[in-house]
């Protein structure tokens, strides 16, 4: 495993486009917090971060599968599987290395945005004005959001050759799992059951894990999340014929 996870750490940083990428993905994450009038901070008036964790999921929507995009589907497309097949390696290390190794590149791209509470938390009228229980929530929910989605992203490199299809269609699950469950449930003939339905998407369990309440009920939707695409994408290697 430790093999499959260096080779994709190496291979993702050895490419000017992951600079690139995390590069706007930081950009971008920045105008909204102190450019965009309708989410900069300078407009609200008081030290936080809610803009922040608020666009951040959105931006991740495309960040991930832009990373993930590649790391079954290369080897589809370029015929290596085989060459990952003939050593002593089994399915679910080449899922495991290819999901920590792309977990590990979100990361990189996420420690960065801790200089904007760093700014925030110097720059407050009364120094130190933030509240840092609701930032430490917001992140590890950040790292939870991010970890589903990676699973769902290399869910995705593996049913399909095509890098661009892989990253359609990891943006599609991934907006879906976020926001799909709340907008079906506002639909009048699903009113009965919209509790439901809003509890089997992320989004619910995001924002619960934002407020910085670290309820045991949310971690196991995220790891029973996460395990089920991850199980979805050994199985589809276990029946290749490719």
């Amino acid at each position: 495993m430790l093999t499959i996870f260096n080779k994709e750490i190496t291979g993702f940083f050895s490419s000017l486009v992951a600079y690139i990428t995390i590069g706007v993905f930081l950009l971008v994450a920045g105008l909204f917090l102190w450019v965009f009038p309708d989410s900069s901070i300078l407009d609200y008036g008081y030290a936080g971060l809610d803009s922040l964790f608020s666009i951040v999921p959105y931006l991740f929507m495309f960040l991930i599968p832009a990373i993930t995009m590649r790391s079954l589907a290369e080897e589809r497309k370029e015929g290596t599987f085989e060459l990952l097949a003939t050593r002593p390696l089994t399915d679910w290390q080449i899922v495991l290395g290819k999901y920590f190794a792309s977990l590990v590149i979100v990361l990189s791209a996420l420690l960065p945005t801790l200089i904007y509470y760093f700014t925030v938390y110097q720059l407050g009228v009364v120094k130190g004005n933030i509240d840092t229980g609701a930032v430490i929530g917001s992140y590890i929910g950040l790292f939870l959001l991010g970890a589903a989605f990676v699973a769902i992203g290399i869910f995705a490199s593996s049913v399909t050759s095509n890098q661009i299809i892989s990253f359609t269609i990891a943006v599609f699950l991934c907006f879906f799992a976020f926001s799909g469950f709340d907008s079906i449930s506002r639909l009048i003939s699903l009113q009965s059951i919209d509790t439901y339905l809003i509890n089997m998407g992320i989004n619910e369990h995001y924002q619960s894990i934002s407020r910085g309440v670290l309820d045991t009920r949310d971690l196991i939707y995220f790891l029973s999340f996460i395990a089920i695409f991850l199980l979805l994408t050994k199985t589809i290697l276990g029946g290749r014929k490719w």
